[in-house]
């Protein structure tokens, strides 16, 4: 009896000891791929505990977040003959943990090695210009060179950035004069326009008052007015030329007042001599 209850214990034991051998937990970021007897089995194991057959049965886990890859920055020469540095990050994540763990060896390095070649494949394709300001365009077509053939690996690729954009320092300089050349060529449009405008204004209002000369006198007025507001200087006020015009006239027609009573006067003091001989 006790030769048996014995047996009976070891049994379970190795029971157990078998179990917690093929017993695995799998976490939540993680797909487990099992290969029984060195064949991968069609289906990968789900987050939670999971149990394999002992000595039959091995667990690759594969992480399925989206991973972060800086792309080594890469030198070219662009389209239009202006030798760049360019740096990019690219975003992946795996999608069929069976298929990246059988197609490729490291999906990682692959993925890398893909990057560096498109990334340098890019910069032959394209213009400085659309380097420097284009760039989401070709974002679009680096990541679609990225995901040809990761797509067959099980990797999704979410996006791809270029971070920066290295040039020659000859070429910074040549950049910044023509940046600066660029910007004084707009003020000068800027300050040319606005004197444009002034003088158009002033046109017009010259046109205004030489039409109602009364309008000069109201302008003079509220200069003298916005001078005296200061009381920080001694104001001179030149006589209105409008004024002298007013006296010019009114002194003109006095004088033909006044040759107008002095011929009738004239032509009775010559005619008085006359009537006095006829009797």
């Amino acid at each position: 009896m006790e030769g048996t209850v014995v047996v009976v214990v070891v049994v379970v034991l190795l029971l157990l000891l078998v179990l917690k051998s093929g017993m695995r937990v799998v976490n939540q970021v993680e797909r487990g791929v099992v290969f029984r007897l060195g064949k991968a089995l069609p289906s990968c194991r789900q987050p939670g505990i999971t149990f394999l057959i002992p000595f039959a049965d091995r667990m690759r886990k594969v992480n399925v977040q989206v991973a972060t890859m800086p792309v080594p920055t890469q030198e070219g020469i662009t389209r239009d003959n202006v030798s760049v540095k360019v740096d990019a990050v690219v975003y992946f994540r795996v999608t069929d943990p069976v298929r990246a763990a059988i197609e490729v060896q490291d999906y990682v390095f692959a993925v890398g090695q893909v990057a560096q070649s498109s990334l340098r494949s890019i910069i032959g394709k394209s213009d400085l210009d659309d380097l420097l300001s284009d760039r989401e365009r070709l974002h679009e077509g680096l990541a679609l060179m990225i995901d040809s053939p990761a797509a067959g690996w099980g990797i999704h690729i979410d996006r791809v950035e270029i971070k920066d954009v290295q040039l020659p320092e000859s070429l910074k300089r040549s950049m910044s004069r023509q940046a600066e050349a660029e910007r004084e060529r707009r003020a000068r449009v800027i300050t040319a326009d606005g004197e444009f405008q002034a003088a158009q204004q002033l046109a017009n209002a010259s046109r205004i008052m030489s039409d109602t000369p009364e309008a000069m006198q109201l302008r003079l007025l509220q200069t003298v007015v916005e001078v005296a507001a200061e009381k920080n200087s001694t104001l001179v006020m030149p006589f209105p030329v409008e004024l002298l015009r007013y006296f010019d006239r009114a002194t003109q027609k006095i004088d033909a007042e006044i040759r107008t009573e002095s011929v009738p006067a004239q032509a009775q003091e010559k005619a008085a001599p006359e009537s006095v001989e006829q009797p």
